[in-house]
């Protein structure tokens, strides 16, 4: 071979890289990449979004393509004539923190056979996701229901207070790399983005913790080969976890929730002199303005309560009385005309894991049965 084809092939093979990075832009600017997938078509859908802290035993994987991990959901397969679908979200309490997939409260509400009031089988689909963050479970289901087109017949939304501070709200990965579904799922980015800026600004607008593409090379096979790879590891993963049935690695010892706490009334950055006004109560009126045709129930999900040492000061290692209480109330007037739960000390301290939300299966089967039972009173569904 001589220097001169040498050098033409290596021109080429230049032009033809720059060509696919330059074509790869506007695939890129929309994620369209991440909505192919083996799932549901090659291999099963999965039953809870991906998410593992170590693939190589979980068969799983955090990404923050949220169109990616919605591919591989089983919520992505096409909607059955006689099928009533229901969407869950919520933190990792729903996604189900040390419980198999059937045992989530999704699969054992499910697992309970209720039937829509014209006779379609009710079908649950577990969109929660970890982290506390109502943002970020604003922008799954806005992915889900406006992006993706899944048809939903009626949503439940578990929340706890520790997803209400503004400082958690952009916290969270997922969120931060996702400023463009933010924009869209939220009334203060959508305002934002037309130019509607209110006075004062929301801080959270302009939050610097977002990862925002300052350059043309971040939106090309380069600058998104991290989420590409990771992309293809999901795919690849999907046959070890349809040959096994395991999406999370569990440890052989589980270290209980803390029952003994010090004397310690600070929550976030707040103390016992301060109002919790300020909570972030807005992602329930975003959520409210694109699924207002379907059932809404926003569940408060139940919390550990301690009997131990300073149980007098904090319910748990969570939340401080005083915290806790305000927030209950703050939380029952800004539900009133919703469909609301308040579940708070509905489960027996027994029925929790490892932290002051993560239940046992059974504790889950019965916040399941307590979800189907008020589902019923409001005419969702029937037995």
């Amino acid at each position: 071979m001589t220097w001169r084809k040498l050098i033409r092939i290596v021109i080429k093979a230049a032009i033809f890289f720059t060509i696919c990075n330059l074509l790869w832009i506007p695939v890129s600017a929309f994620d369209l990449w991440g909505r192919v997938s083996i799932y549901n078509t090659v291999v099963p859908g999965r039953g809870r979004l991906p998410y593992g802290e170590n693939p190589a035993e979980s068969y799983n994987l955090s990404l923050t393509s949220i169109p990616a991990m919605l591919a591989s959901h089983e919520i992505n397969r096409p909607k059955a004539e006689d099928e009533f679908r229901v969407v869950v979200i919520g933190d990792s309490s729903t996604w189900g923190w040390l419980l198999e997939h059937d045992q989530t409260v999704a699969a054992q509400l499910e697992a309970l056979g209720y039937m829509s009031e014209d006779g379609r089988r009710v079908e649950v689909y577990n969109l929660g996701y970890p982290g506390m963050s109502l943002v970020k479970d604003v922008i799954i289901l806005y992915a889900a229901t406006q992006q993706h087109q899944v048809h939903a017949d009626a949503v439940i939304w578990l929340v706890t207070a520790q997803s209400f501070p503004e400082s958690q709200q952009v916290e969270l990965p997922i969120v931060q790399n996702n400023h463009w579904l933010a924009s869209r799922a939220t009334y203060e980015y959508e305002s934002f983005w037309h130019g509607n800026i209110p006075d004062p600004p929301s801080p959270r607008m302009f939050d610097s913790r977002f990862v925002q593409s300052t350059s043309i090379l971040d939106s090309t096979l380069v600058g998104r080969r991290r989420e590409i790879a990771d992309w293809i590891r999901l795919q690849v993963y999907g046959f070890a976890w349809v040959a096994t049935d395991v999406d999370q690695a569990f440890s052989d010892e589980i270290t209980l929730r803390q029952s003994d706490f010090e004397a310690d009334t600070s929550w976030f950055n707040y103390d016992q002199s301060q109002s919790l006004t300020d909570l972030a109560f807005d992602p329930f009126e975003d959520a409210g303005r694109w699924s207002s045709r379907i059932p809404l129930l926003i569940v408060n999900e139940p919390i550990y309560i301690s009997s131990g040492e300073n149980s007098d000061v904090r319910y748990n290692s969570f939340y401080p009385r005083w915290a806790y209480d305000q927030y209950l109330e703050l939380l029952s007037n800004e539900m009133q005309g919703r469909n609301y739960l308040d579940l708070w000390d509905a489960i027996p301290p027994d029925e929790f894991t490892d932290t002051p939300v993560h239940l046992t299966p059974e504790g889950t089967r019965m916040l399941a049965e307590r979800i189907g039972a008020e589902l019923e009173s409001i005419g969702v569904v029937r037995r």
